[in-house]
């Protein structure tokens, strides 16, 4: 899942370092990424994991690193298999 979503995030982030000084914890916000990127990101993450962001995970807090947004995929992923 991390390779996949530090992909995404590349792809879309429009970041303004070089890939490499990418990290888990890296405030992405901090390296350029704005609001629209964002949308790109969670666009992205949706299509690739076929998971779908609850308003209630719409916040800086979820984008702010590679770490949360797999918190997040994590935790929506669960919830689908939940009965």
């Amino acid at each position: 899942m991390e390779t996949e979503i530090t992909k995404i995030v590349l792809r879309s982030a429009n970041l303004s370092v070089p890939d490499e000084e990418l990290h888990r914890n890296s405030d992405l916000f901090a390296l350029g990424m704005s609001s629209l990127a964002t949308v790109d990101v969670m666009l992205a993450i949706e299509n690739a994991f076929d998971v779908e962001f609850s308003n209630e995970h719409l916040c800086r807090k979820t984008f702010r690193s590679i770490d949360s947004l797999m918190s997040v995929v994590t935790e929506l992923k669960q919830e689908q298999t939940s009965p």
